[in-house]
């Protein structure tokens, strides 16, 4: 095993750990760990709401999920030598749920859940239709995940972070800030809002304290977004044997992770659509000198896809275009596009016997496969969604004789403002 740098003891919270991580993006949030240029080790970390969410038939939890402590990152990670400007190479080993703890109260200990979010409290992507909070608890039994809550399904797990990256330079935290406010301000009462502002409440900063906490905090870009540095990218093809190239702006590179992942359709589409999960990750760390002007990767990272997915040969797809429910076409458009594709498939699974949150659920946290299919042919954008048929356990294909009918239990549990 390698050498474990970054340890969390899952009796405690992760602002009372031996080596506190933290939440926000800024760079001047201290390393925790340094490393050599060549170095292979082991960090745990922690599910992204530290505990927030339990292993129950309630989606109260979902409902009032405090988001302004998400996520909880291990790291930041410095690399010797790394620099402005290199390239650092990042290879993911192994990860996992949480070693040795097959069960427990947080998630990651034999357990993973999926939640839709309220719509006055982080949303998703379905969330006009989907305005209140419902959530999945999933079973991990090896390499595979079951659900009281949405029964004849099961999946392999594609176990991946669904957050990884380096530490913004302070010119790129200011370019964060700024554009981001400015989307903001086109429409500052918006539900769900346009995008998440600097917020000091539930700020965990590693070892900082004092003044220099609070001016970090109130300067420090939130989390839940993908941006230059990678950060929330949710790619569930960031699997074990993933080798991932990362800009670096800041001397060390000061690299971050988290939020892993048990299993993920494409797109995440219910926001919080993983299997989230704690655990653990296995990780080798090399540097490209100069390797951002050489290959001309300025921002976002670059990766090689490791080569562990569940592998599913049949699938069953349903597509979108770009026009509304209400019939308005738009131009192009493959966000909507997809969001027709799914709202397709979840009509579809219905008349199985699920319901539409069971199926959105589903989505969210199956390996589903999402495409854009088609963005040349004006004015309809075509995107696609791909359900393997073999996490069923009954045909799930047209037939002469008809829908089979699954039992759908209990169903997912729901909570919302309005009771």
């Amino acid at each position: 095993m390698p050498e474990l740098l970054f340890p969390l003891d899952s009796a405690k919270k992760f602002n009372e750990q031996q080596i506190i991580g933290h939440n926000r993006w800024h760079p001047d949030i201290p390393p925790a760990v340094t490393v050599k240029r060549g170095a292979t080790f082991r960090a745990h970390c922690r599910e992204w709401f530290d505990g927030a969410i339990h292993n129950d038939d309630s989606a109260g939890d979902i409902l009032n999920a405090p988001l302004q402590n998400v996520h909880c990152l291990s790291g930041p990670f410095a690399v010797d030598g790394a620099e402005p400007g290199d390239l650092l190479i990042v290879d993911i080993l192994d990860l996992g749920p949480i070693p040795q703890e097959d069960s427990g109260p947080l998630a990651g200990q034999g357990w993973g859940y999926t939640g839709i979010f309220a719509k006055l409290n982080g949303g998703g992507f379905l969330t006009d239709q989907f305005p209140d909070a419902y959530k999945a608890i999933w079973d991990f039994a090896g390499q595979t995940a079951t659900s009281r809550h949405i029964p004849g399904v099961k999946y392999t797990g594609i176990v991946h972070p669904g957050l990884m990256g380096t530490a913004p330079s302070a010119p790129l935290l200011a370019t964060w800030n700024s554009r981001e406010g400015a989307l903001i301000a086109t429409d500052p009462n918006r539900v769900p809002p346009l995008a998440l502002p600097p917020e000091p409440d539930g700020a965990i900063l590693g070892s900082l304290t004092g003044d220099e906490f609070n001016r970090v905090a109130a300067e420090a870009a939130r989390t839940a977004p993908p941006r230059e540095n990678g950060g929330n990218q949710d790619i569930k093809n960031l699997t074990k044997g993933t080798r991932v190239f990362y800009p670096v702006f800041v001397p060390g590179a000061n690299l971050s992770f988290g939020d892993l992942h048990f299993s993920q359709g494409d797109g995440e589409i219910t926001f919080c659509g993983a299997i989230e999960m704690g655990g653990f990750i296995d990780l080798h760390v090399d540097v490209i000198k100069g390797g951002m002007q050489t290959y001309g990767v300025y921002e976002n990272a670059i990766f090689v896809p490791g080569n562990t997915a569940p592998q599913y040969s049949e699938w069953i797809a349903f597509s979108g275009t770009s026009v509304t429910l209400d019939g308005e076409q738009k131009y192009l458009d493959s966000d909507l596009a997809y969001q027709r594709a799914c709202l397709h498939a979840i009509d579809y699974l219905t008349k199985f016997g699920y319901s539409p949150e069971q199926a959105y659920l589903l989505l969210g946290s199956a390996p589903v496969e999402g495409r854009l299919s088609g963005v040349v042919d004006i004015p309809n954008s075509c995107a696609t969604v791909y359900i393997p048929t073999a996490i069923f356990d009954f045909p799930v294909t047209p037939s002469a004789s008809g829908p089979h009918r699954v039992d759908p239990g209990m169903g997912a549990p729901r909570a919302s403002f309005a009771g």
